[in-house]
């Protein structure tokens, strides 16, 4: 159960920022004989997505270190419209995007799953990780979801939000 500060915090988040590897993947990378790159992710977050657009009006971002198409294709498909690849700097790229959208760091959600998480997961309103983060990140977190890193890890923390539009109205 999750208490009230966390459901209060929940409840003021206008947007959903998520790392890729750990988060949207289960950290793996899979290569083919020609080297070509393949990742796995889950279409349960794919829903959790969806579900935060439709249900809460919020959007979702990503900021990752990562620099792929495959994240670029995943992104598109469901119509992330904020994609920060290659990013080394979270907290810079998190910065600049809270000011291009009018943002308060307080109105946004974080979910990651490693050090280079930590710094953006302390700046943001509500933080999270899957339940097979670091402990760095883990220490960093207002919430360790249920869920590993690419088994619906997004959709359990985009449910808490949802439902903690409900809770706050009551």
């Amino acid at each position: 159960m999750l208490s009230k500060e966390i459901l209060e915090k929940a409840a003021k988040i206008k947007l959903v920022v998520t790392d890729v590897d750990g988060v949207l993947t289960d950290t793996g990378t899979y290569y083919t004989a020609d080297g070509e790159m393949m990742k796995r992710f889950s279409i349960r977050d794919g829903m959790g997505v969806e579900r935060l657009r439709s249900f809460a009006e919020i959007e979702t971002a990503i900021i990752t270190g990562e620099n792929t198409e495959v994240v670029t294709k995943r992104a598109q498909k469901l119509k992330i419209k904020e994609v920060h690849l290659g990013v080394k700097n979270k907290v810079a790229a998190m910065s600049e995007l809270v000011k291009k959208l009018g943002l308060d760091f307080t109105e946004i959600a974080y979910i990651g799953d490693d050090t280079n998480d930590t710094e953006v997961m302390r700046l943001v309103g509500l933080s999270a990780c899957p339940s097979d983060a670091t402990s760095f990140a883990k220490n960093s977190a207002d919430i360790i979801v249920e869920s590993p890193g690419g088994h619906g890890a997004f959709r359990d923390l985009a449910e808490i939000i949802i439902a903690s539009k409900a809770f706050i109205k009551e």
